[in-house]
């Protein structure tokens, strides 16, 4: 006996095409869900290597900054060491100055006067001492006018007072100091 189809084809074929239609949303929902998966974990993957990155210049940045402090500290050093050595070489330069300076304060000591104190402030000497007269403190005065280091004397007090039962007169002389700039050779004849 021969099977007639009674139902509708169309409706039949209309129900299958709806099923491969559902069928075929599905599989591009799923497959849209792998691909935003997947990029997803490829961006969290770069996100972190990013970050790894990231963590790995910190710790650069450390190192760089403490090695930047030791330098800056080592910088400090060095200036003050510098300063040092310049007034070590200054101290050198002067040492001969020096002694210059003591033996023209004696030589221009008149009999009769003695001093008591000395005191050198950068370039003024302040000399204190003590005269048998006021002519000996004027000789004195005349002493360092003539001195080639010892410059400009101001008497700035004298005072008779009586020491060991003589009558003594106390006094304070201001003078500027210049000593030659230029040193001399060592071993060079002296003038």
């Amino acid at each position: 006996m021969a099977r007639i189809n009674l139902l509708p084809w169309r409706e039949e074929r209309r129900k299958q095409r709806q099923q491969e239609f559902y069928v075929m949303l599905a599989l591009a929902a799923g497959l849209g869900l792998l691909i935003f998966g997947g990029a997803f974990l490829y961006v969290q993957k770069l996100q972190e290597h990013q970050e790894a990155a990231n963590e790995k210049l910190r710790q650069e940045i450390a190192v760089l900054n403490q090695r930047i402090k030791k330098i800056e500290e080592l910088e400090a050093e060095r200036e003050r060491l510098l300063a040092r050595k310049n007034i070590i070489e200054q101290l050198q330069k002067n040492r001969s100055q020096i002694v210059k300076l003591f033996d023209q304060v004696v030589r221009t000591i008149p009999e009769g006067v003695y001093l008591t104190s000395l005191t050198q402030q950068g370039a003024r000497l302040t000399l204190e001492g003590v005269s048998e007269s006021n002519a000996k403190v004027s000789a004195y005065m005349r002493n360092l006018e003539s001195s080639p280091i010892l410059q400009v004397p101001e008497l700035t007090v004298t005072e008779e007072s009586e020491i060991d039962g003589t009558e003594r007169y106390s006094f304070t002389v201001v003078v500027q100091v210049k000593l030659p700039d230029s040193e001399e050779e060592p071993g060079s004849p002296a003038p």
